[in-house]
């Protein structure tokens, strides 16, 4: 039996798009896990904190700690165990973004909720990552341009003054 070339062509294709869509949804999977993870962890860390009164030396005996338990892993040094604190004390009132971050990867999570302080700018930026994909480079680019400004200096209410 002879194969058409069109349709093998047209079959392997199909199975590579699949493959890379289930990639693509597996990568996703395991980043919404690693951000719960990092939020689990500065919960943790302050309920430990406000429990115990323990101080800041917690944060860089628990980074030891985990750097001993998990070695050649990344993520566990003191910066970023400060990092996942203040990630969970920034957004713990605010479901909204909570469930934003999970589509983001950590480190725009982490330049995001350093570089905005209000969170209607910090919802901005995220959505623009989710959307169109920035990189960390061209996510910085946007925040030091202030593109949240440009685009709220954009907005009119023309529609609704010409009703």
């Amino acid at each position: 039996m002879q194969i058409e070339k069109n349709t093998y062509k047209n079959f392997v294709t199909g199975i590579k798009q699949r493959i890379r869509s289930a990639q693509y949804e597996a990568m996703k999977a395991v980043n919404k896990e690693a951000i719960q993870l990092n939020w689990d962890i500065g919960q943790m860390i302050v309920e430990k904190q406000e429990q115990h009164g323990w101080g800041k030396s917690i944060v860089e005996q628990l980074s030891k700690d985990l750097q001993e338990e998990f070695p050649g892993q990344r993520g566990w040094s003191a910066q970023n165990l400060w990092n996942m604190r203040k990630f969970y004390l920034e957004y713990k009132d605010n479901e909204n973004l909570q469930s934003l971050t999970g589509e983001i990867s950590w480190t725009h999570n982490v330049l995001v909720m350093s570089k905005c302080k209000d969170n209607l700018q910090r919802e901005f930026y995220i959505r623009m990552i989710r959307k169109y994909g920035w990189t960390i480079a061209v996510t910085q680019n946007q925040i030091e341009g202030n593109s949240y400004a440009l685009y709220l200096t954009n907005q009119t209410n023309f529609e609704q003054i010409r009703k």
